[in-house]
């Protein structure tokens, strides 16, 4: 059974319960209704922006505050707005029609979020595609979802390039940052500088005001699509809709209110003269966490994205006290490496009113190092997927300070059960598979029909984790179903990797597994068995996996075995005996 929270002085003024009845109430800042999506009732954010178009349109009104900081450049939400239109209106141009699909490949640049933004306003079903994928990878990408445009940046362009022919629905490729003289692209006609449409992120200012493309959007209808990992080792396109979006772009605001009442203080009037909040993003856009929690977030706020051009902790220091940060995180490692860092007394981090994180495990131990380092900042944590389009569970300050091992509650917006199994519900503190269903869970997987009737049943989707419930309604993980792990934020599905050994040639077993890790939560380590006669180090294996996969996906450990690897009377290997392997 879950532990009890120590309830101490006027903590908590009242239940969770009565919270949540309160904000959603009708008139109340997060009133809720019912509607019917693809036939079940569901509970939405009655006054959330019903597409991600109205998003834009409130961002567009925020005009010269600052939106994106990178490096030294800094870009307003007019500017944004600007490029965003005059990008929809060329991708228009090119023949981009509702429903098409528009992939975006780059690293965090100023650019990204008017790629994204510029393929909605068109109509598109905005693609984004994982950076850190190896040039066939990402050629599964555009191929699988049929992408007719690409927005990249010159490193993926290197990437891919060589793919394009096998690409045949892609028309357009524009690139971002192109270096001065680059002649990469001027044999293939459908390459162009995505400067030459929008300018550089300093000139933005100084586009035209153009209205927006004419096109009709439904809140139910697909705006995305974001891969994520199958158990196959081909990823798998989650389809979100415009709702699933915005329900997430406005739940970061829920929390923090829930936090309030629950301490007995008022809801505070919005002050539209009140200091700007600024997030430091150290995860990718191309996570829903970064695009749906963190950008949409911000577009709805009015807040600032402070980009880093790679993760470097004493670059996060050097930003989070010149911009003022009033939040960071993503994952558990980088509230680690901030709290562990030798010269972070140096840096005036007392702006952090947030120490936010996600998509990897996290030891009870951090909420107390948190508290420590920051005593201002609330330590919070939240369970989501891709398939919940980010946020489903939300937890943080007494709440997560009380219950440090759960990811908390879900969103009034969202219902979860515990299955046992059989299509049967289990009881308070039993376990087996949680299955999630809400406004903000996509409907399907692009082109997987299978997958998708397997996955999505009755509207409820299943998550592939066991879990359990406690009295209150807040969630805790007990394990995976997949045979997957978490580093740092990023699955990694143990078939793929494996898959990849299996083609080196003298390998004859494969496995791998999760290795604990302090800050990412686990690592990939491997261990295989050689074919009799054959010979492969540690080096050359990990070598000949990085020619096939991201990096990320790398064992960081193989142990190489000359005898078969232990296996169950069924043929399965034992991999909780392998793990042992590491331990010593």
């Amino acid at each position: 059974m879950s532990q009890q929270p120590q309830r101490t002085g006027t903590w908590p003024a009242i239940s969770l319960a009565e919270a949540h009845a309160r904000l959603t109430a009708p008139g109340a800042p997060f009133e809720t209704e019912t509607r019917v999506i693809r036939g079940i009732p569901t509970t939405v954010w009655k006054n959330a922006p019903p597409t991600l178009r109205d998003l834009f349109l409130i961002a567009a009104a925020w005009g010269e505050r600052t939106f994106v900081v990178y490096e030294d450049e800094r870009v307003s939400y007019r500017a944004f707005a600007l490029a965003a239109s005059a990008l929809a209106q060329q991708l228009v141009r090119d023949g981009v029609r509702k429903g098409d699909r528009v992939a975006v490949a780059m690293r965090n640049l100023p650019e990204w979020p008017v790629a994204f933004y510029g393929a909605v306003l068109a109509g598109a079903i905005v693609t984004p595609l994982n950076a850190w994928w190896t040039g066939p990878e990402l050629e599964y990408g555009l191929a699988d979802s049929g992408s007719r445009v690409a927005i990249v940046d010159s490193e993926r362009l290197d990437r891919i390039i060589e793919h394009l022919p096998d690409c045949p629905a892609l028309e357009r490729v524009y690139v971002s940052r192109l270096p001065a003289g680059a002649g990469r692209g001027n044999a293939d006609p459908r390459i162009a500088s995505l400067e030459s449409v929008i300018g550089t992120c300093d000139t933005w200012t100084q586009l035209p005001s153009q209205s927006l493309p004419a096109v009709s959007l439904d809140p139910d209808e697909d705006a995305t699509i974001f891969y994520t990992s199958g158990t196959t080792g081909k990823p798998k396109g989650a389809v979100g809709s415009h709702r699933n979006a915005t329900s997430v772009a406005v739940a970061g605001q829920f929390s923090p209110l829930r936090n309030l009442l629950r301490r007995g203080q008022p809801i505070p009037e919005p002050d539209p003269n009140a200091p700007q909040k600024g997030s430091l993003l150290a995860v990718p856009f191309f996570h829903v966490t970064g695009c749906m929690s963190v950008l949409n977030g911000a577009l709805a706020t009015g807040s600032k994205v402070v980009l880093l051009h790679r993760w470097d902790t004493l670059r996060a220091m050097t930003l989070i006290e010149r911009e003022r940060c009033t939040s960071a995180g993503g994952v558990p490692t980088i509230a680690w490496q901030i709290i562990e860092h030798p010269q972070r007394g140096d840096f005036d981090l007392t702006s952090l009113e947030n120490m936010h994180y996600g998509g990897a495990p996290a030891s009870p131990e951090l909420v107390r190092r948190i508290k420590e380092a920051f005593p201002a900042a609330a330590p919070g944590i939240g369970w989501g997927m891709t398939e919940t389009s980010a946020t489903f569970t939300s937890h943080s300050a007494e709440e997560y300070i009380q219950r440090p091992d759960s990811s908390g509650p879900a969103l009034p917006i969202g219902e979860m059960k515990i299955d046992d199994g059989f299509g049967r519900a289990l009881p308070v503190g039993e376990t087996g598979e949680l299955m999630v269903r809400g406004a903000n869970v996509v409907h399907s997987y692009w082109n997987k029909p299978e997958a998708t009737a397997k996955t999505f049943v009755d509207g409820w989707l299943h998550t592939g984790d066991i879990a359990r419930l406690d009295e209150d309604g807040f969630l805790y993980i007990v394990d995976r179903m997949k045979d997957m792990l978490i580093r740092g934020g990023e699955n990694i599905y143990c078939i793929e990797v494996e898959s990849a050994l299996y083609e080196h040639p003298a390998i004859m077993d494969a496995a791998l597994v999760g290795i604990p890790h302090r800050t990412l939560g686990e690592e990939p380590a491997a261990v295989v068995s050689l074919k009799p006669g054959m010979q492969a180090t540690e080096a050359e294996l990990q070598a000949f996996v990085r020619e096939r996969l991201a990096a990320f996906k790398v064992p960081v450990r193989v142990i190489v075995r000359a005898e078969m690897l232990p296996r169950n009377p069924n043929g399965k290997i034992l991999k909780s005996n392998l793990r042992k392997l590491f331990e010593a």
